[in-house]
Parts: C-alpha cells; structure tokens; sequence
C-alpha cells in the first residue's frame, strides 16, 4: 500500500533537511552501494559522514565541470541517466539511488525514471526530492527562457539567482493517480509519494505572500495533487526480496498544518 500524504514546503526534505534525511534513509535501509544524483559539486553528505557510514557512497553528475567542483576524496562519476549508456558496472547492483532537485531538470522522464531500475539490485529502493508543476512558479519557469525567469525571480525575492541549468518537469507531478501509474508501469513499487505545498517566491511582493501563505493552509487542510510545489517520491524496484514498509520508516517530514 503506497503512503500517499501532503505536507508545508518548511517541511521538504530537499534542501537543509537533506543530510538528516538520507542518513535516516541509510540507517533504515542499510544500503551497501548509494548512488546519488546530481552531487558531483554538493554531495548531500560531507566525506566523514559518508566514511563513517560504512556503505560505498557514489556521487555523480552529467556535467564534467560540476565534477571538478565537488570535495576531494568522493567516489565521482560522469552519468547521464535521460541518456542512453549506463555503467556496466553499476547495473543492477545499486542499493540505493537519492537524488535532490534534479528530476524538474531532465529532459525524458520516463528513460530517467527506467535507467535508474536498471541501476538498482533486485529490491533496492530510489528516493527523489524535486520540484513539481502546476505550482505558478515553476509553471512560469517552464515556459520562459532561462535569462528571463531568473530576472522575474530576482525581483519577485529580492535575490540574485543564478539557473545554471534548464527546467524541464517531465514527470515532475504530485501524487496524482496517473503518476502513481506511469512508476508501476515501468516496474516500480510507490512506497511513499509525499506532496508539499507553498513556496517563498512571493516574499517581496508582500499581498501575493500573504496571499499564497494561506493558500498553502487551506491545501495542506484539503490537498490537490496537481497543486503541489514540491514532492518526494520513494520507489522500490519491484523485482527480488522484499525491503522495510513505510510504516517502518522514520519520516523526516511528518505531515502538520500551517
């Protein structure tokens, strides 16, 4: 049974919470090879976390000039899971594979979502943090080219932002049933499919954020999944042993109104 629940975006585990988060996930699931998404510049866990964990911890990239950014002393690797070479290697044989505002930038979902299935051994579990449409936000992030959105955004927060890569959402949803069926279509197991409302784009235009501070009340009382901001999705390769239910995991985010 999936847990599907919707929470506040101060609860989303994809940025701050992110080390609490996955060092929860690693003691629950006791993985012994992690993959993680898109860190080659910012792995989610400093060199002495990862060592102490005692699990061999990959971090990896698409880009070679985000790999040259990240700490000395990391497993690193190129990878480019919307494309079409994986590591031999790496096939079937990840236990884990974590990822944090990644998904909203792949351009091909669905091969994303099925490479990744081919990384993970028999049972091995996938947890993706990211970003989600039909939020207005990233709703005008879409559809505007990238010098332009990080202009709007610039004035609409107060701060600088710099977008070094394209938005592209494909798959990037809240729990809503269709999306439910595109994972098991592919052969996943939906652990847990967490939804999260509210954002904090409005803060210098202040009567669309108090505005969108009460929307966010009123959708965490009585969700809508196709308004999420933000969501994290735990998916199971449904092949081989069976792992922990959610109901033994220890949540870092539990669901709370405003």
């Amino acid at each position: 049974m999936t847990e599907i629940s919707y929470h506040h975006v101060r609860e989303f585990p994809g940025w701050a919470k992110a080390p609490d988060f996955l060092r929860t996930l690693i003691g629950d699931y006791q993985p012994r090879i992690l993959l993680e998404i898109g860190s080659g510049a910012n792995p989610t866990l400093d060199l002495e976390a990862a060592q102490k964990s005692g699990l061999r911890y990959i971090t990896s990239d698409s880009s070679e000039a985000e790999l040259a950014k990240g700490p000395v002393g990391f497993e690193a690797r190129l990878l480019n899971l919307d494309g079409d070479h994986l590591p031999d290697d790496l096939l079937g044989r990840c236990d884990m594979v974590f990822s944090r505002m990644v998904n909203e930038h792949v351009s091909d979902g669905k091969k994303y979502h099925q490479n990744i299935l081919k990384l993970l051994a028999p049972g091995g579990i996938a947890v993706h943090c990211f970003s989600t449409l039909y939020a207005l936000p990233f709703v005008v992030n879409a559809l505007l080219s990238a010098t332009a959105s990080e202009r709007l955004l610039d004035f609409t927060t107060g701060r600088k932002h710099h977008s070094k890569f394209p938005a592209h959402y494909s798959w990037s949803r809240g729990p809503t049933p269709r999306m439910l069926k595109r994972f098991e279509d592919i052969g996943y197991d939906v652990i847990a499919y967490r939804g999260y409302f509210g954002h904090w784009y409005y803060s210098r235009l202040k009567p669309l954020h108090h505005m969108e501070f009460w929307k966010t009340r009123a959708l965490v009382a009585v969700p809508n999944p196709l308004l999420c901001s933000y969501a994290v999705v735990m998916l199971r390769n449904s092949c081989g042993a069976a792992r922990p239910s959610v109901h033994e995991i220890r949540s870092s985010s539990s669901k709370s109104p405003t």
